[in-house]
């Protein structure tokens, strides 16, 4: 995807912590394709060692793929757009949690003051969907968010229909290409799979 070298791409992680690997799988492949990461982390995700592994080890790990530091507080956050540092903002595994924040305009986390800041230059911000709550809860949020401007959804599914019935992610694996689109201003399609 030549579209693609040389853009400027925020990458941002919630704290979705068992799509952590996937994250970085997904990163490493934006970074193969020419693309300049600005890595961006919610309060959680910097700080929260889990089951799925240490938060310090997960921060080590984006600083090294992307040459940088993790923009990991709101101060820091706030002159994304600004400044013009991002030509797409990715929320890489985006939780019910951060879905509520930014469908109400709340700002109260980097991942959250990242994407108020971006939107402000009038560019794409998309989202890729990590939540159990999908088809529950967060619904709404996701549907409110669907019509905003400048809002974007890589491909939804439901990872677990058997043991987590309301449960949807985001397909990975079509990341790069909902960046191309979202970036010429249109949706991927379908967006539920």
């Amino acid at each position: 995807m030549e579209e693609l070298k040389g853009k400027r791409i925020g990458f941002a992680m919630c704290g979705s912590f068992c799509t952590f690997s996937r994250c970085f799988d997904a990163l490493g492949v934006l970074l193969d394709l020419g693309c300049e990461i600005i890595p961006i982390m919610s309060y959680n995700a910097y700080d929260t060692d889990t089951r799925f592994g240490n938060a310090a080890d997960h921060r080590r790990k984006l600083e090294d793929m992307c040459g940088r530091q993790i923009i990991h507080t709101i101060p820091d956050a706030e002159p994304i757009g600004p400044k013009k540092m991002t030509d797409i903002m990715l929320v890489a595994n985006c939780t019910g949690n951060t879905l509520a924040k930014l469908a109400a305009s709340i700002t109260d986390t980097p991942v959250t003051m990242a994407v108020k800041s971006h939107l402000r230059g009038n560019r794409p911000v998309l989202l890729n969907i990590a939540t159990n709550d999908a088809l529950a809860g967060a619904a709404k949020n996701i549907f409110s968010l669907i019509n905003y401007k400048n809002y974007y959804f890589v491909p939804i599914k439901q990872d677990d229909h058997i043991n987590k019935p309301f449960s949807l992610t985001g397909d990975f694996d079509k990341i790069p290409e909902s960046v191309v689109r979202a970036l010429s201003g249109t949706q991927i399609q379908p967006l539920l799979g």
